[in-house]
């Protein structure tokens, strides 16, 4: 996404400030302070909101627009095929490890149907947990994921890989629709 920016009166462009301090950063900043201190004292509640607003000072970030709104039975039905997902592949790495055979591996490109970053990152870090396929490039402009997967003997595998990997973007646009403003290629 291109940084926003605001034309001057001479004509020159300049990016749009961003206010440093955000609140939801400072509530995840100090939520971590005090998971790390394991107290929730007030002593420790002051210092974990100035480390935190002290961060968001020193780095700056522009505001997050995830631009998706949550359903909460589909997003459980996502993360529970997600564990599911992990458990079988672990099996299957499991298995392929321990059988000293002959393995091939293929690097599988994925078009993502869908033209959100917050999808193409989402569906990259859910493949990337599963055991046995690694992202090795997302390519932003095109949408497209390329993958290292373990264990694809031909085609065959790959394009099932394929398929599974596109059904895991439709789980996660059921979960975490987009909003009007945010467009989905068909």
């Amino acid at each position: 996404m291109s940084p926003v920016t605001r034309t001057r009166r001479d004509g020159t462009s300049r990016p749009a400030r961003h206010r440093a301090v955000q609140l939801p950063a400072v509530v995840v900043l100090t939520l971590v302070w005090l998971a790390l201190w394991g107290s929730v004292a007030p002593l420790y509640v002051l210092g974990g909101v100035l480390v935190a607003v002290g961060t968001c000072l020193v780095f700056p970030l522009p505001p997050v627009d995830l631009a998706a709104r949550v359903r909460p039975l589909r997003l459980l039905a996502l993360l529970g095929r997600f564990l599911v997902d992990v458990v079988r592949a672990s099996v299957q790495v499991s298995r392929v490890v321990l059988t000293r055979g002959h393995v091939r591996n293929a690097v599988v490109a994925v078009d993502l149907e869908s033209s959100s970053d917050f999808v193409l990152t989402l569906v990259a870090a859910m493949l990337s947990l599963v055991p046995g396929s690694v992202v090795v490039e997302a390519r932003r402009s095109t949408h497209t994921l390329y993958l290292h997967v373990l264990n694809v003997p031909d085609a065959e595998a790959a394009e099932a890989f394929r398929r599974s990997a596109l059904e895991l973007e439709q789980r996660v646009l059921a979960a975490l629709p987009p909003r009007a403003s945010e467009e989905v290629a068909a």
